[in-house]
Formats: C-alpha cells, sequence, structure tokens
C-alpha cells in the first residue's frame, strides 16, 4: 500500500520531500507548500503510517522504505528532503544507507537514529504517557502543543498542532497491531549529501544537540541555531522558515 501524499509543481521540477514530524501530520508543510511548488518544485508530502491520512500497516514495514516506494511510483530517483524532527531521523537514515536517492537534507530540530533520552525527554514522555493511559488524550495533544511549540506561535498553529497529535494518538490506538521493522544500525558518518542542521534556542537540549553534533559527524554539514525557534520552526514563523529552505535548496 501506497502512504497518503500530495503532489505539486511541475513535474520536470526538482524533487522535494517533506517528512513530518511525529507529533503532526503533512498539514504542517501548508505554509511551504505552495511557495516550493511555485519556486519550480515538484513537492512531495507524505503521511507516515498511524498518521493523517495514512492507514496502520497489515505488513511489516519501515518508514524509511515507505517513503522510497512513494518515489518509486512517482518516478523519482532522487529528491532534496526536508525533514522535522522525527521526519528528519528518517531523512538521515535514507541518506547513510540509500545515498543514490539524496541529493540534499534541510533538517529542522531534527531526532536522529539512537537518539539519546536524557532528562527532558524522558521527564516529557512520562507526563505524555500518564495523559494517555487515563484516556484524557486531548490533554495528551495540548501538552504536545505546548511543549514542542515555540513563543513565536499563534493559536491557530497551537490549534493545528493539537488536531494532529489527536488524531495520530488516534491511528496508533486503533491499529491492531504494530508491524515495524526494527531500525537499522545507521553510520551518519557515511552521508555524502549537503546538510543542513537546524536548532531551535527554544527546545529541549536533547533536539538542540542533534544538529549541532551532525555538524561534527557529517562532513561539509552546515549547523544553524534560530533564536527564537522552539521544535516546529516551519509552523512558529512560517515565512521565515519557508526563505531559509528556499535559499538552501536554490543554492
Amino acid at each position: 500500500m501506497i502512504i497518503s501524499h500530495d503532489v505539486e509543481g511541475p513535474s520536470n521540477g526538482s524533487a522535494v520531500v517533506l517528512l513530518h514530524s511525529s507529533v503532526c501530520d503533512r498539514r504542517m508543510w501548508e505554509p511551504q507548500w505552495a511557495p516550493l511548488a511555485g519556486a519550480g518544485m515538484r513537492v512531495v508530502r507524505p503521511d507516515f503510517r498511524t498518521c493523517g491520512d495514512s492507514p496502520a500497516a497489515e505488513a511489516p514495514y519501515s518508514d524509511a522504505g515507505d517513503v522510497l516506494d512513494l518515489l518509486d511510483r512517482l518516478g523519482i530517483a532522487r529528491a532534496a528532503f526536508v525533514g522535522s524532527s522525527y521526519g528528519g531521523r528518517i531523512a538521515l537514515q535514507l541518506a547513510a544507507l540509500h545515498p543514490d536517492r539524496v541529493r540534499s537534507l534541510a533538517l529542522l530540530c531534527p531526532a536522529r537514529p539512537a537518539q539519546r533520552r536524557g532528562p527532558a525527554l524522558l521527564a516529557f514522555n512520562a507526563a505524555e504517557g500518564a495523559l494517555v493511559d487515563a484516556g484524557d488524550l486531548d490533554g495528551a495533544a495540548a501538552l504536545n502543543a505546548r511543549q514542542w511549540l515555540g513563543p513565536d506561535a499563534d493559536e491557530a498553529a497551537h490549534a493545528l498542532v493539537r488536531a494532529m497529535q489527536l488524531g495520530n494518538f488516534r491511528g496508533a490506538l486503533g491499529a491492531a497491531e504494530g508491524h515495524e521493522l526494527p531500525e537499522p544500525d545507521v553510520d551518519l558518518t557515511a552521508i555524502a549529501a549537503p546538510v543542513l542542521a537546524v536548532g531551535g534556542a527554544h527546545d529541549i537540549p536533547e533536539f538542540r544537540e542533534v544538529p549541532a553534533e551532525l555538524a561534527s559527524l557529517v562532513p561539509g554539514a552546515v549547523h544553524v541555531e534560530l533564536p527564537w525557534a522552539g521544535h516546529l520552526p516551519s509552523l512558529e514563523r512560517p515565512a521565515e522558515t519557508t526563505r531559509l529552505l528556499l535559499d538552501f535548496l536554490r543554492s
């Protein structure tokens, strides 16, 4: 089964794949969607399994494998990838394991394979888990919006993140069983594609560390920390984040 997705822009345009955070679905890219396509790029935004409109898997799968299957179906041999949080983790997997498919990586507050869970992330996971176990999915979704959106996010952004996360909770809890394959071992030093690794000054330490580490692990990777950003800059200052992405992708 091909995961749910949108495609926009000229068929002969340079392909760009937008990979969403696990808190969100493909709607998180709405502010960037039209500007990237309008710049002549062929833009693809999928939903991972149990997120947005993609149902649970019925057979063994991986999110990276789903993305490659989708690109094969669309006839896209090579693409730039923009990954937010968990989407950045999948983009890093693809760049390390399938370098011929990845032209460049723009990573917004990315997670990484074998992510370290420090005190801040463990505390958040415990608080979220308690709300989910109590059946308070609305409360857990609201907690995610408060945690992951920085101070510049408006109420529309908060409402959208609450809605996306609530849908993801329901999708995951409604799955009869999990079929996700174990995460493969990944050597990030093998990545050859250009990398823009973006952090947010208002993010938790575990996520601020990842883009800084990538600058030392991946040859030529560029690390930028946005002083105004939390964990989801594309929803906090959409226009500014879009300009940042366009400048990188055009270069």
